[in-house]
C-alpha cells in the first residue's frame, strides 16, 4: 500500500472492519426481519449498530436509514423531491449529487474552490429552493466547505439542508454533522465495506419510501439489510475517530512536505485549494507539462496509484468539476492530477512519490515511454 494514493476514491478494508464482518457473519448471519429468536438477536445488533453511528455523527438513530452507498442516498434525495422544485447545489458537487438533482441552481465557489455564506443568502432570498445542498469536504482538492455556517443560515431561513459527507467521515471528527437535516455517506471512503453507506434524514421527514416491497428501515427501504457490512462500518469510523487529530496534525505536515518537494521540483506547480482549509490527505495538482494521463500511465508502472480527479469520472477528457468551476483553460484541466494519502501514509512514502514525479518528468521531456 506504500505506492497507493488513491484513497478518496476508495480505501483497503480497515483490519477491525474485517474483523467485525467475519463475527458478525459467523455469529449474526441471520434475517433481522425473521421472528425466531436468532434473527430477533440480529435485529438487535442492527439496532445497536445505528444507535452507535448516531453518537459517532451527533445524530438520533431513528434518522438513519442504511443503503448501499452516498450514490443511492443522493439520488434517493433528489428523487423525493417534486420535478418542479428548485434545489441549490455548489459548482464542485460530486455528480452523484450534480446528475441526480433534476432542477438545480449553482452556487458559485471563490478563487479558493469554497462556496461563501453570502451566495447561499443571496441565492436563498432570490429563489427561495426548497432544498440547499454542499458537500462537506471537497472529493477532488480536499477543500473543507462552511457545511456547518450554511446549516444554520437554511435552519434560520426555513430551508432543508443536505451535506454529501463521504469524504469529511473518517478524515475529521464527524460529531457536528447531525446538525444537518441531511448527510449522505459511504463505508468504503473510510476503511469499510463496499456497498455499505448511509443517509441520515430530518426527524420529522416521511417522504423519503426509496425501495419498496418490506417494512425495513422503517419502511423506507425495502429489502434484507446488511448486517454484517454495517456493523463493519461502524466498528471501523468507532476505531479511527479517536486518533482523527493525531492523524490530521501528522499528515497534514507530510501534505505540506510534499508540495514544498514537489515544487522545488516543478516551480510552474499549481495547487488547487491551497489557501483554504482543506483535507490533510488531499493534493490537486495542475502540471507544469504533459497530459495527466502520461503521468498517471507511468506512475502506476512505477506503482504508484493516483488519479486525475474524481473516480465516478475517470476517463472523461477535462473530468475536474473543480478546476472547470474556476475557469480553467482546456489545456490546464489535461494537466490535472489528484493526490491522496491515506491514515498510514508514512512521510517516506510522500517523498518517495516526489522522486518517482521526477523521474517521469525526465522521461516525458526526452519523449520516451516510461518504463
Amino acid at each position: 500500500m506504500t505506492g497507493y494514493f488513491d484513497h478518496n476514491a476508495t480505501t483497503s478494508l480497515h483490519p477491525a472492519a474485517r474483523e467485525a464482518w467475519l463475527r458478525a457473519n459467523e455469529r449474526h448471519w441471520h434475517n433481522p426481519s425473521s421472528l425466531y429468536r436468532d434473527a430477533g438477536i440480529a435485529s438487535q445488533q442492527l439496532e445497536s449498530a445505528r444507535e452507535r453511528l448516531g453518537a459517532l455523527l451527533g445524530s438520533e438513530a431513528e434518522r438513519i436509514v442504511f443503503t448501499s452507498g452516498a450514490t443511492e442516498s443522493n439520488n434517493a434525495l433528489f428523487a423525493s423531491l417534486g420535478e418542479d422544485q428548485l434545489v441549490a447545489i455548489s459548482a464542485i458537487e460530486h455528480p452523484s449529487v450534480r446528475m441526480a438533482a433534476r432542477k438545480a441552481l449553482d452556487l458559485p465557489v471563490n478563487a479558493n474552490g469554497v462556496v461563501e455564506l453570502d451566495a447561499v443568502k443571496m441565492m436563498i432570498e432570490a429563489k427561495r429552493p426548497a432544498l440547499v445542498s454542499v458537500m462537506a469536504a471537497n472529493n477532488e482538492s480536499g477543500a473543507l466547505q462552511p457545511w456547518r455556517e450554511i446549516a444554520a443560515l437554511c435552519r434560520s431561513q426555513g430551508v432543508l439542508f443536505h451535506t454529501d459527507a463521504a469524504q469529511w467521515i473518517g478524515k475529521i471528527d464527524a460529531t457536528s454533522l447531525g446538525e444537518c437535516d441531511f448527510i449522505t455517506g459511504s463505508a468504503h471512503k473510510f476503511g469499510g465495506p463496499k456497498g455499505c453507506g448511509f443517509l441520515v434524514l430530518p426527524t420529522e421527514d416521511s417522504r423519503l419510501h426509496f425501495m419498496r416491497g418490506g417494512p425495513q428501515e422503517s419502511g423506507r427501504r425495502a429489502g434484507t439489510e446488511n448486517y454484517p457490512a454495517i456493523e463493519a462500518m461502524v466498528k471501523t469510523l468507532e476505531t479511527i475517530t479517536p486518533r482523527l487529530g493525531e492523524i490530521e496534525t501528522e499528515q497534514s505536515r507530510r501534505r505540506d512536505d510534499f508540495i514544498a518537494a514537489m515544487r522545488s521540483r516543478f516551480g510552474d506547480l499549481r495547487v488547487i485549494s491551497e489557501s483554504a482549509p482543506r483535507l490533510w490527505n488531499t493534493v490537486l495538482m495542475v502540471m507544469p507539462a504533459h497530459h495527466n494521463l502520461k503521468w498517471l500511465t507511468a506512475l502506476s508502472r512505477r506503482g504508484f496509484s493516483i488519479s486525475t480527479g474524481s473516480a465516478c469520472s475517470s476517463g472523461k477528457e477535462g473530468s475536474s468539476v473543480v478546476v472547470t468551476a474556476l475557469g480553467a483553460s482546456v489545456d490546464e484541466l489535461k494537466r490535472v492530477v489528484r493526490i491522496s494519502g491515506g491514515w498510514e501514509t508514512s512521510a517516506e512514502d510522500w517523498q518517495t512519490l516526489v522522486a518517482a514525479f521526477g523521474e517521469v518528468f525526465e522521461e516525458l521531456n526526452r519523449g520516451g515511454r516510461p518504463q
